[in-house]
């Protein structure tokens, strides 16, 4: 099937309400109520979607998605942060509600999957935007953060709430039937209880110094830096009080240069993640192989 797509740009509507009354309108206009699968998806400050984790989502559905997103900025991520921040935040609340709304008074056996997805700042402003409590008498399917950076409010309470043994940088959160967290090599050891009705997937890259960033790294060794270090941080990165904590912030501005390490998650690495939130019929590990054969031949995305 051709994949449906809505995008509203900042300039479309005055405010955020307005613009996410666009994105449904144009997502009930456009039959996307009628996939097996809907994705809110929240972008970086700049706007910008990254074609690796659509590109990927359409492919492992066979094109039987949705995906909806509206620009709030046109800034990068750390100058709208720093200004705006709560641009980002209320544009997702008010995307989640308007879809969130709209899906709740279809038949249950007639609505497609619902989840939502962020990468970067994304992650962050969905994770602020989210009402959990309000979802649990009828719950979505499923959200897949990427690239969460270290103050995201989901992020920080599965690192700092991880069970006991379980590295920083690759938390496990409870039993692991709501949370799970995936590196580029895939999901942990676990191993864990079965999916509950809400999957909560998290991905990231041990190299990536927003997401690992920690204050204590200030007067404490991190995980990553310990015996038991992800393989994408060299074995020559020493930590050294103080000066660590400075390394780990001046690399945040520069972790864009290269596909799989840092903050530029690669195509092929969203794969896993999207098996793991969705579990499509019939996947296995030869399919996943070869897509990310496919992803792994195409040029960066930027």
């Amino acid at each position: 099937m051709r994949p449906i797509r809505v995008y509203v740009g900042r300039n479309a509507a005055p405010t955020p309400a307005a613009r996410a009354r666009l994105a449904l309108a144009e997502l009930i206009r456009a039959g996307g109520f009628a996939r097996g699968t809907l994705v809110i998806a929240i972008p970086p400050g700049t706007g910008w979607m990254d074609p690796g984790a659509h590109d990927t989502l359409d492919f492992i559905t066979g094109g039987d998605v949705a995906t909806v997103g509206v620009q709030y900025s046109y800034l990068t991520s750390v100058l709208s942060l720093v200004t705006n921040a709560e641009y980002g935040v209320e544009q997702a609340a008010a995307l989640f509600e308007a879809v969130y709304d709209h899906w709740t008074t279809l038949p249950r056996d007639a609505r497609p999957r619902l989840y939502v997805h962020g990468l970067s700042q994304g992650a962050f402003n969905v994770q602020a935007a989210l009402p959990i409590l309000d979802l649990l008498g009828d719950p979505i399917h499923g959200a897949f953060w990427v690239g969460s950076p270290f103050f995201a409010v989901y992020w920080r309470d599965a690192r700092e709430n991880r069970v006991p043994g379980s590295p920083a940088w690759r938390p496990d959160r409870g039993n692991g039937s709501l949370v799970r967290t995936l590196t580029q090599d895939g999901p942990g050891p676990g191993p864990y209880a079965p999916w509950g009705p809400m999957r909560l997937v998290f991905l990231n890259y041990g190299s990536d110094p927003i997401v690992q960033f920690s204050v204590d790294a200030l007067w404490r060794r991190p995980d990553l830096l310990g015996p038991d270090r992800p393989r994408d941080v060299s074995p020559a990165m020493r930590w050294f009080p103080v000066v660590t904590w400075f390394q780990l912030g001046l690399d945040s501005p520069v972790a864009l240069q290269k596909p799989g390490y840092g903050h530029y998650y690669a195509a092929e690495h969203y794969i896993d993640g999207w098996a793991t939130l969705l579990d499509p019929p019939g996947w296995n590990a030869d399919r996943a192989a070869a897509l990310k054969a496919i992803f792994a031949r195409r040029p960066a995305a930027f």
